[in-house]
C-alpha cells in the first residue's frame, strides 16, 4: 500500500512538471517574412525546415508571414527567424545581413524598409 501511495505521488509530480515547463511540442506560430516570388518561398521553407524542431513550414507571399509547426523543446520562433534571415530575408523578428540580401535573384530582391 506505501509503495502505491508513493507511485502516485511521484506520477502526480512528473506530470505537474511537465505541464509547468510550459514548452509545447506542437505550437502554431506565425510571422512576418519578406519575399516575392515562388523562388523566394522555397528559399524561406527550405531554411525554416533546417531548423531542428520545425515540423511543418508554409510562407503566404500574398500576406507575407509563415505559417509553422514547431516542438518548442527543440527550436523557437526566434531560431527559425534566424534561419529564414541567413538566406537573405527580413523577418518579423531579424533583418537579414545586407551582403546577404544583395546576392538574391533579382526578382527576389524585395523593398527594404530602413
Amino acid at each position: 500500500m506505501k509503495n502505491s501511495i508513493i507511485a502516485i505521488l511521484v506520477a502526480f509530480f512528473s506530470i505537474s512538471a511537465v505541464a509547468q515547463d510550459g514548452k509545447s511540442k506542437n505550437k502554431k506560430v506565425v510571422f512576418k517574412v519578406v519575399g516575392n516570388c515562388e523562388m523566394c518561398e522555397k528559399r524561406i521553407e527550405k531554411a525554416a525546415f533546417s531548423v531542428k524542431g520545425v515540423k511543418s513550414a508554409e510562407w503566404h507571399v500574398d500576406c507575407q508571414d509563415i505559417h509553422l509547426l514547431i516542438d518548442e523543446t527543440k527550436c523557437s520562433k526566434e531560431d527559425v527567424a534566424k534561419a529564414i534571415a541567413s538566406v537573405g530575408h527580413d523577418t518579423q523578428f531579424v533583418k537579414a545581413e545586407d551582403a546577404v540580401y544583395e546576392k538574391l535573384h533579382g526578382c527576389c530582391l524585395y523593398e527594404r524598409i530602413k
